[in-house]
C-alpha cells in the first residue's frame, strides 16, 4: 500500500478496476489506464511523467504486471531513457501452479498465451507435441474448455495434463489427467 499512497500515478490495466482498488484502501491517486488496446500510445504518455521525476505504480487486473499482462513497452521505453524501473514482488499463478501438478518442473517451458484464432492455436500445439519439459500455457476461463479441446486433439492421451485456477480462493480447482479426460471433466461429461 506504501508504494501506490506515494505514487504520483497509478497505472492499472482497465481504469475502473484501478479506481476501486484505490477507494478500496481510501487512496487518492490519478489512474491512468494502460492494456492491450493502447499500451503503445499510453506507454508514450506514462514515460512523460517519469521524464519529469513523477513516480509511477503500475498494477495489472490480477497477476504480476508485465507477466502475462500488459506493460512490457512500458517497460522497454523506460530502460532504453534510463528511467530506473523497481519490481515489487506480487501475486503469480506460475508457481503456485507448477507446485501442484506434479510434474518434473526442475525445467519447464512458459509458453504463455496461445492464439485466440483456432486455426493458428491448433498448430501452436502441434508444435509443442514434441516438446517434453512441461509446458505451461496460460488462458482465460471463457476459453478454456476450447483450449483444452485443442490439446485433447494434439496430445491424445500421450501427456498428463493439469488444470490449476483459481489458486488460493475458495472456488480454487485443480484437475489432472490426461488431455481428453481433463476436457471432459471441465466439460461436466463424465
Amino acid at each position: 500500500m506504501a508504494i501506490l499512497r506515494a505514487a504520483d500515478l497509478v497505472v492499472y490495466e482497465e481504469r475502473r478496476e484501478g479506481e476501486k482498488l484505490l477507494r478500496h484502501f481510501g487512496i487518492a491517486r490519478p489512474v491512468e489506464s494502460l492494456n492491450e488496446h493502447n499500451e503503445a500510445a499510453a506507454s508514450f504518455t506514462i514515460i512523460e511523467h517519469l521524464a519529469a521525476g513523477r513516480s509511477v505504480a503500475l498494477v495489472s487486473d490480477c497477476g504480476t504486471p508485465v507477466f502475462s499482462d500488459p506493460g512490457r513497452i512500458l517497460v522497454q521505453k523506460a530502460v532504453a531513457r534510463g528511467i530506473r524501473v523497481v519490481p515489487v514482488p506480487g501475486a503469480s499463478s506460475l508457481l503456485p501452479a507448477l507446485t501442484v501438478t506434479g510434474f518434473p518442473i526442475g525445467q519447464f517451458l512458459f509458453y504463455g498465451w496461445l492464439s485466440p484464432k483456432k486455426e493458428r492455436r491448433r498448430a501452436e500445439l502441434r508444435r509443442l507435441h514434441r516438446e517434453r519439459r512441461t509446458i505451461v500455457l496460460m488462458d482465460t476461463p471463457y476459453r478454456l474448455v476450447p483450449l483444452l479441446k485443442d490439446v485433447a486433439e494434439a496430445f491424445g492421451t500421450s501427456r498428463r495434463v493439469c488444470v490449476a485456477y483459481n489458486l488460493t480462493l475458495p472456488d480454487e480447482e485443480v484437475l489432472r489427467g490426461t488431455a481428453p479426460e481433463v476436457h471432459r471433466w471441465r466439460r461436466g461429461v463424465s
